[in-house]
Order: structure tokens, then sequence, then C-alpha cells
């Protein structure tokens, strides 16, 4: 039973992680609220993202859900960024996400269900 709720909790994770990007994604792409297909996907993107989030928390530990899904969500968007809008790729870039994916693993390896 241990395994397949941990197995839950990270589904709603990944789930809510892929819903606030998209939603971060679209707040880019909405031009200051100007433009409405995604100022909506914004708006559902990050309801659907917290409701998600609380839902994983009957899963996994505070410390651990917050964790992963603010890392792995920031480093998510650094590459968006870098890969489809154009932002600089510089070597501090690339550092400062490979030190948040390294802090993610750390703190999956130092436990925490």
């Amino acid at each position: 039973m241990w395994y397949f709720c941990t197995t839950m909790g990270w589904a709603y994770l990944g789930c809510a992680i892929a819903a606030e990007v998209a939603a971060t994604v679209s707040l880019k792409l909405s031009e200051g609220f100007s433009r409405l297909t995604p100022s909506v996907v914004v708006v559902v993107g990050y309801a659907v993202s917290f409701v998600l989030l609380a839902v994983t928390l009957r899963h996994l530990s505070l410390g651990l859900t917050y964790a992963v899904w603010a890392g792995v969500g920031t480093a998510a968007i650094a590459v968006i960024g870098i890969v489809a809008l154009d932002e600089p790729v510089t070597a501090l870039r690339v550092a400062s996400i490979a030190l948040i994916v390294g802090g993610v693993i750390g703190l999956n390896l130092a436990g925490g269900q």
C-alpha cells in the first residue's frame, strides 16, 4: 500500500508541475493578460496546479513536495525560456539549473516520503 500511495503522490506532483509550467509559459504569452486564450490557461493552470499540489500532500511530505514542485518547475521554465523563447544561454544559467536539479535529487535521496 505504501508504494501505491507514494506512486500516486508522485503522479499527482508531476501533473501539478506540468500545470504550473503550462500556466507560467502562458503568462508570458498572455502579454500582460491582453490575450484571452493564454490568460485563461494561466488562471486554470495555476488553479489545477494548486489543487493537485494539495492532493499530493496526502501522499508525500510537505518539504519534499514543495521543494520538488518549485525546483522542477523553475528548472523547466528556465530550459523552456532558453529553448523556445530565445533567452540567452550562459554558463551561469546552465550551472544554476544544474544546481536546482541537484538540490531536488539530493532532497529525494535524503528521504521524506
